[in-house]
């Protein structure tokens, strides 16, 4: 039941317009932000009571709904749930049409554009990037992007369906992402009285969260990808003080794709990859289509191996 949830969920995801989940997106922003303002006194107890509250609450009340289908009315209505909530956690249109517009920038010469594009994703003053950086910028942004929306749903999802839970991973994992990307922003901009205490709290979780998530898209990278400098580049950046989920992925992505995704340093090992390249752009776009297959392949013969036991 979860490889077919999957499948209709990802066919329909790439159908849909961009804007499709605009309504959802900022369903679940209002909801953060009523938390945040009720619950979050600015202290350490009551930043995870608010992080609790916004995470848990919605996923046991998706899962409620999934058992209470199942139950009472039927496996069919209740796949068709979990679909329609993969479907809304799902995001390869939250950042592909980005990676789209540098990228036709970057071919057409227009690093002006593409300057621009970037700071308006990034957040960030790009007017004074090179070429070269700019390129780097666009492979590590898509690929953390694809590992948040995709990869990391389909992790959450899949472990926890596949322990009767349904849909409920794939939510929690996005609350989770957007109470830890989107808090500090908050705190940052201004634009909601969130404390530092909560944001250490959902930054400190979501580095648990995503442990297990991080090191699944880091290894499906070395499958698909050239293995032996992926995972020596993940056993490399593991021995790192500053080792984060993140660090990981870009690290196996570095080593299956061959370019450097960190700055020169004194390292042979970064410095013998190729500087980052037009090229790579297509080499991401094939690096993440191929996972994704990867891993549907994988899903679906577990899924077939349940049905025959």
């Amino acid at each position: 039941m979860s490889f077919f949830a999957i499948l209709v969920a990802l066919l329909v995801e790439q159908a849909r317009p961009m804007s499709h989940h605009g309504w959802w997106q900022r369903a679940l922003q209002t909801w953060m932000q009523w938390i945040v303002r009720n619950l979050d006194a600015g202290e350490k107890t009551q930043a995870w009571l608010a992080w609790l509250v916004v995470t848990l609450l919605p996923s046991a009340w998706v899962l409620g709904i999934y058992w209470a289908l199942m139950i009472w009315v039927g496996w069919p209505l209740a796949m068709l749930f979990s679909t329609l909530m993969l479907y809304l956690t799902l995001g390869f249109r939250q950042f592909s049409h980005h990676f789209t517009e540098i990228r036709d920038a970057l071919d057409v010469g227009d690093e002006t554009l593409a300057r621009q594009l970037m700071s308006e994703w990034r957040h960030m003053d790009a007017s004074r990037l090179p070429r070269s950086e700019i390129l780097r910028l666009v492979i590590e942004e898509s690929i953390l992007a694809a590992h948040r929306h995709v990869f990391g749903v389909l992790a959450w999802y899949s472990i926890l369906a596949a322990l009767g839970l349904g849909p409920a991973g794939a939510l929690f994992y996005r609350l989770s992402d957007m109470a830890a990307h989107g808090w500090p922003k908050f705190l940052e901009q201004h634009k909601l009285p969130v404390s530092e205490a909560a944001c250490e709290a959902s930054t400190h979780a979501w580095q648990v969260v995503d442990w297990f998530p991080a090191r699944i898209t880091a290894l499906g990278f070395a499958v698909v990808g050239s293995f032996e400098e992926a995972i020596e580049g993940w056993r490399l950046e593991s021995t790192d003080p500053g080792c984060t989920n993140e660090s990981i992925i870009l690290a196996s992505t570095s080593g299956a794709m061959d370019v450097r995704l960190k700055p020169l340093e004194s390292d042979e090992e970064i410095a013998a990859q190729s500087a980052p390249e037009f090229a790579h752009l297509r080499s991401v776009v094939g690096l993440v289509w191929r996972s994704v297959v990867m891993w549907m392949v994988l899903i679906a013969l577990l899924t077939l191996a349940r049905l025959l036991g």
